[in-house]
Order: structure tokens, then C-alpha cells, then sequence
């Protein structure tokens, strides 16, 4: 029998058909099936994603450390007993906030709904945090305060088809989410195609042949770009007056930030010809519909929001959108790339520090009442907000800190900043925890490792980056003894004194789930999996049963007290780590095709490891001859928080001021290592797209392998 999901992967959620194969090496067999976002296609992740179900080393035994630093296998109720009994014993000694939960955005919405809600009711901790915070958090922050909701993409994917213009600042979707790309024909062939990168990516490269453009700003310059592309829209009355004064405020105290930025002073800090910025605004404007166009889109990515200034970068992507009259319009719009698979839906019901279900903040009383009554418990007994996530995982271990840690759907080791620095934090811990399906680098540091389920063997719903949610289906049964995280948790939950209240069926789950997000800006409440099963499209907010959901948010208003967009000024500064005599060349990071976010999956699949067998630096050949390094050549690279080591890549499509590393190694060639770990004040997003490095050879070749 043939079972309709989703791939394990990429918020683009590519769907799939899955073939049980009884007896065979594989469980199940692969194939794409049709669906608004891929049409079809799978990319070479998605094709390969059933390798994942049975790897190697996959995890079918609880583990528990030994004294000699080893594991040995235990059953299941040794040790949950161990877990609670530690984490009892800790908070009892330490107080409430001993124990801290890090989650991720590939959970389903349901395991991220009981995550959350066991922090804040069997844990009655407020540190819980999670690693969308290093991916969507700075989109979210500006996103709630000028649009008055984060929902990603506010449209759904197909709208890009028929613009005329689409401005991509920071995204390689091309590599990160290929079936993506023919949402872009259109616009290609229209030749409105713009691509913000310092790299000329397999993205940018789209642009070629008349199909659009491509601006090349030097790292950590994109909100320069888009603070020039305001000015020229205003200077040369491109923008739509109307909309502004019927569905904006601030335009004012915008234009008087943007009139500083005047293309030729922007040319001077980012690099890019101040006639080019002017072009850009033009075939910009001529796109929009005020000026009879067919419509254009911004979209943002990582590298304008992974940045110590991210929520100001997007704010200026939204603040440029308004101007062009183009958010809440069928054929326009603004959105954030959502990139990790529930990167959306993982935010919106729990796992952030700061949020309940139903995208609540939990400082809100209303909200605090609402989402206790649904859970059965005293409003006054939940929490209050924890601290992001690089604050949380500095104060592991701390005096005053956590002592005990339970990571779900995370390989921090791999995929935080300054790794080094995270790895010295989670050796300080009395206990931790780690559920995982395979022995991560941050499981291999755990006292206890709990092995899980995974996409093809649970039910469960995610939400794409449209806000699409779709059903995740269980086709065949995990390997030995893995189990659920909705099981662990309730296993854990009447061990520490809370014998109800959390249910192990993911049906019975995402019905809780709607009932508390009801009346919130993530409304589900409408949503049943009756209705996902028999193919309805719903994206949120669906408030109630025979509401047909939100395809196209903001088209009547938006959820602001005055029902307006908020235009907000927002202003440049430099790179928390600029580039300087010791340290002269950028460092700018991302992922390539093959791999995905720390790798402990994609790693451990024998066609994408041989194809990205390691880590790798590019660099432009002129900056190889400077450095007097070829192709192949192993180099050290340094920055203020460490070192790592990998091969030369020569490439022209780099420029020669920057050099680009993959993130998805661990050791060595670990680009984390490198990263810096200063942060957004506004959204806790750590800024690892540039920073400032030093480059010389490596001592010796071999040291690139160890």
C-alpha cells in the first residue's frame, strides 16, 4: 500500500509517494508526486531520503554513558527513570529553571506543541529555546512589528509565476530547495529576476542571458542595498501614494532615514554602481501594479537576516515592499524563504522562549489564560519568557544557569556558533540529554541518548513556507526500540509527576493543538486530519470548521490596533567582526545542494557524501594567488573564536575579497567554529554570514581529514 507524504527536509516540503518494500535493503521506495510547491520533483536530498531510515549507526537502544566514557544500551524504563529521577533531584536543588529544552524546526507541529507545553507544565521551566532561532527569527521579529504577523511567505508559492519583478536578497534556493526554481520562470523570461548575493550562486546565475540581474554587494552590505533602492523609489516618485496613505503610517520618518542614502554614497560602503541600484529600483517599480505592472515580490533569505542587524535588514525589505504598494495585493507580495522543514510551524506553538501556541506571547495575560484553560492548569503557574538561544546555551552550566539540558530535533555541536564555545558548554552540564534517530556530534556528547522516530515512520503535520499545513503520514515501523518523542514525553511527564495530559497519538495531539491556538494570529482551530485527508488546501489562519483558510494574508488589513502597515526606519552599521589588518578577507557561510543544515543526516547517505565528500573553502583565484594556495590545497582559517581547516575550491564566482565555506561538517572542518556568536538585539539571531578571517596554508594536507 502506498502512503502520500512529505520529504523529510527543506519547508518547501517537496511531496512524496512512499512504496513499502517488505524484505528489501530499503523500507520503502521513493517517488515525487504532485503537489502546489514541487510539481512533481524531488531534489537529489529527497530522491535519497529513505537511505536516512536505515543508516549504519541509526539508533534503536536507549544509551546511557559509562564510566569508561562509553555507552552501553539500556531499556526504555531504566532510562526514563535515570532522566527524571536527575532532572527531579536537579530542580530541587537548583530551582524550576535548572532544566532548559532546546528543540528544532524539523519537529512536527505536534511534537512541537507537546515540547513546549512539557517545558512550561511538567517542567515548569522557561528556558526552552530552539534552532529556528538561528534560522527565521529575524524575519519573525520584523515581520510582527511592522506587518503585525510573521507568517512567511504570505501568498502562495505559484503567485511568483506571473510577476513581473522578484527581488531575492540572501537566498540560493537553486541549491538549498531546487524544485523551487520553476516558480521563477516567469519572471525569467520577463527578465525581472533580481538576485542579491555576494556570490554569483547557481541563483544568481539565473540571471544571465537578459533574465535579470544580479547585484554582488560586499558581505554584510544588503541593507545598504535596500536602503538605496527606498531612496530612488522616493527621490524619483516611484512610489504608490495611494497605498501608502490608505494602509501605512510612518512614511515620514522613513523618508527621512532613506533621503542618507543616495546611490552614490551606497555604491561607496556595499560596491554596487549607483546606476545599477537606480536600474534595480526602476524594473522594481515598472513591476508593481501602480504602474500597470504585473505584479512584483520581495523575498528575503538568510543573508540579509543572519546578520547582528537581520531584523533591521528585513524591516528594510518590508519598508521597500510598502513603498511599492505591494504587500496585501493578489500578484505581490513580501515573504521570508522559510528554511528549515517546520521552521514555520515549529515557532508558532511552543518551542520559542517567548511564545505559547497559536503564535501567543506568553507575557500576555489574555493569552496565559487562554492556552492554561485549554491545558487544565493555574495561568499563574506557567512561566514566564526564557532567553533566546545563544544566550541559553552561554549559561549551560553557569552558576545560576541550567544544569541539565534535553535536546530534541538538534545538532548544536555542528549548527551553533562559536562550536567550540557551545561543545565547552555542554561538557559543563550535569545532564544531558539528547533524542536523536542518529549519534550526532551532539548526541556523542549526552549521558543519555534516546533514539526516536523519523518522517516515514510517524503521523504528524508540518507547515510550510507558504503556511500550508500538510499531513506527514506514517508508511513502516522504526527499527527496534525507537520510539516517538510524543511517547518519551509522556513517559517522562508521569515520572515527574504529571500523569495526564499528554497524549501519545498525533491525532489526538494536533486536536489539542487547534483548541489552544483558537483565536491566536496562528489560528488552527479549523483545521481537523479529516479535512488534510481528503485534500483540502489550508493555509493559516483557518478560524474555525468551515473557514477555508488564508491563502493570501493581509488583503483586508492588517492585524495591527489601527489596521495599517507599520513603515519603521532603519539604519546600517558594520559587522559585529569587520574585516581588519590581522583578518582581511570576509567569511560568509550557507549549504550546499547535497547537504543539509549540520549534515547528521545527509552525511550519512553514501550517493550525497560522495558527491560533497567534505568540507571545502571557495575562493577566487586572484585571492588563491595572494595566498599563494591551488586548487585542492588544504589552508587554515582563522578568526577571533578559533580555527578550521579545508580544501580550496577555486571559483570566479566568489569574490575576491570573500572566500565561502559550507557549515555542514563537524571537527576540523567545521565552519562554526568560525562563526560569530554576537547577536540581533532585537530577534537573538546570531550573525553567521560574515566574519572577518585570516587565511594561510595548513600545515600539512592530511590535517583536513582528522
Amino acid at each position: 500500500m502506498t502512503v502520500a507524504t512529505h520529504c523529510p527536509y527543506c519547508a518547501l516540503q517537496c511531496a512524496q509517494t512512499l512504496h513499502p518494500t517488505p524484505g528489501e535493503r530499503l523500507p520503502v521506495e521513493v517517488a515525487g508526486r504532485e503537489f502546489p510547491t514541487n510539481r512533481g520533483g524531488l531534489c537529489q536530498k529527497g530522491w535519497t531520503s529513505a537511505e536516512v531510515l536505515r543508516a549504519s549507526d541509526r539508533l534503536t537502544a536507549p544509551l546511557l554513558r559509562t564510566a569508561d566514557d562509553g555507552f552501553r544500551e539500556a531499556d526504555w524504563d531504566e532510562a526514563l527513570d535515570l532522566v527524571a529521577s536527575r532532572l527531579s533531584a536537579l530542580q530541587e536543588q537548583h530551582g524550576r529553571d535548572a532544566v532548559a529544552i532546546f528543540g528544532g524546526g524539523g519537529l512536527t507541529n505536534e511534537k512541537a506543541y507537546a515540547l513546549g507545553k512539557f517545558a512550561r507544565v511538567a517542567l515548569r521551566t522557561r528556558l526552552i529555546d530552539y534552532n529556528g532561532r538561528f534560522c527565521m527569527s529575524s524575519a519573525a521579529a520584523a515581520s510582527n512589528r511592522a506587518l503585525g504577523m510573521d507568517r512567511g511567505l504570505g501568498f502562495p508559492l505559484a503567485d511568483l509565476a506571473g510577476a513581473d519583478a522578484v527581488l531575492i536578497v540572501g537566498s540560493n534556493m537553486a541549491a538549498t530547495m531546487p524544485p523551487f526554481v520553476q516558480h521563477l520562470a516567469g519572471v525569467r523570461e520577463r527578465g525581472g529576476l533580481v538576485i542579491v548575493d555576494p556570490r554569483e550562486t547557481v541563483t544568481a546565475k539565473l540571471t544571465r542571458d537578459g533574465q535579470g540581474l544580479h547585484l554582488a554587494p560586499v558581505p554584510g552590505t544588503d541593507l545598504v542595498v535596500l536602503l538605496a533602492l527606498a531612496h530612488v523609489v522616493l527621490a524619483e516618485g516611484l512610489a504608490d501614494q495611494e497605498y501608502l496613505e490608505e494602509r501605512t503610517t510612518g512614511l515620514n520618518e522613513v523618508r527621512r532615514a532613506v533621503a542618507a542614502w543616495w546611490p552614490e554614497r551606497a555604491e561607496g560602503i556595499c560596491g554596487i554602481p549607483a546606476e545599477r541600484l537606480r536600474e534595480t529600483a526602476r524594473v522594481l517599480a515598472a513591476a508593481s501594479p501602480s504602474h500597470g505592472g504585473r505584479g512584483a515580490y520581495i523575498l528575503t533569505g538568510r543573508g540579509l537576516e543572519q546578520m547582528s542587524q537581520g531584523t533591521a535588514g528585513v524591516t528594510a525589505a518590508i519598508n521597500l515592499a510598502l513603498l511599492l504598494g505591494l504587500i496585501g495585493r493578489v500578484g505581490s507580495g513580501f515573504g521570508p524563504v522559510t528554511g528549515q522543514g517546520n521552521g514555520q510551524g515549529g515557532r508558532e506553538h511552543g518551542q520559542k522562549s517567548d511564545q505559547l501556541p497559536g503564535y501567543r506571547m506568553i507575557t500576555d495575560p489574555l493569552a496565559r489564560e487562554r492556552v492554561a484553560g485549554v491545558w487544565g492548569v493555574d495561568p499563574d503557574s506557567l512561566p514566564g519568557p526564557g532567553i533566546p538561544a545563544v544566550q541559553l546555551l552561554d549559561a549551560l552550566g553557569t552558576p545560576g544557569g541550567p544544569r541539565a539540558l534535553l535536546v530534541h530535533g538538534s545538532n548544536v555541536v555542528v549548527s551553533a556558533p562559536h562550536a567550540t564555545k557551545v561543545v565547552d558548554a555542554l561538557r559543563r552540564l550535569d545532564l544531558l540529554v539528547v533524542a536523536d534517530t542518529v549519534p550526532s556530534e551532539t548526541a556523542m556528547l549526552a549521558d543519555v541518548i534516546l533514539p526516536v522516530t523519523q518522517w516515514a515512520e510517524e503521523d504528524g503535520t508540518m507547515t510550510n513556507l507558504e503556511g500550508r499545513i500538510i499531513r506527514r503520514r506514517k508508511a513502516v515501523d522504526a527499527p527496534g526500540e525507537a520510539r516517538s518523542e510524543l511517547w518519551i514525553l509522556q513517559q517522562l511527564a508521569t515520572r515527574l509527576g504529571v500523569p495526564t495530559g499528554f497524549p501519545t497519538a498525533a491525532g489526538e495531539v494536533f486536536d489539542e493543538l487547534a483548541r489552544a491556538s483558537a483565536g491566536g494570529k496562528a489560528d488552527y482551530s479549523g483545521i481537523t486530519y479529516d479535512r488534510l485527508d481528503a485534500g483540502e488546501e489550508l493555509l493559516w489562519p483557518v478560524p474555525g470548521a468551515g473557514h477555508p483558510g488564508t491563502p493570501r494574508v493581509f488583503l483586508d488589513g492588517f492585524p495591527t490596533p489601527d489596521g495599517r502597515a507599520r513603515l519603521i526606519p532603519v539604519d546600517h552599521h558594520a559587522p559585529a567582526d569587520d574585516v581588519r589588518a590581522d583578518a582581511p578577507i570576509y567569511l560568509i557561510t550557507g549549504r550546499v545542494l547535497q547537504h543539509y543544515q549540520s549534515g547528521a543526516q545527509t552525511r550519512r547517505v553514501a550517493e550525497l557524501a560522495a558527491a560533497q565528500p567534505g568540507p571545502f573553502v571557495e575562493m577566487h583565484p586572484l585571492l588563491a594567488d595572494s595566498l599563494a594556495v591551488a586548487e585542492g590545497d588544504a589552508v587554515r582559517l582563522t578568526t577571533a573564536r578559533g580555527t578550521a581547516e579545508a580544501s580550496v575550491r577555486l571559483s570566479e564566482d566568489t569574490r575576491p575579497d570573500t572566500v565561502f565555506m559550507p557549515f555542514h561538517w563537524a571537527g576540523k572542518g567545521s565552519a562554526n567554529r568560525l562563526t560569530n556568536d554576537a547577536t540581533d538585539p532585537i530577534s537573538g539571531m546570531p550573525e553567521f554570514k560574515v566574519t572577518a578571517v585570516a587565511i594561510a596554508p595548513a600545515p600539512t594536507r592530511e590535517a583536513v581529514a582528522r
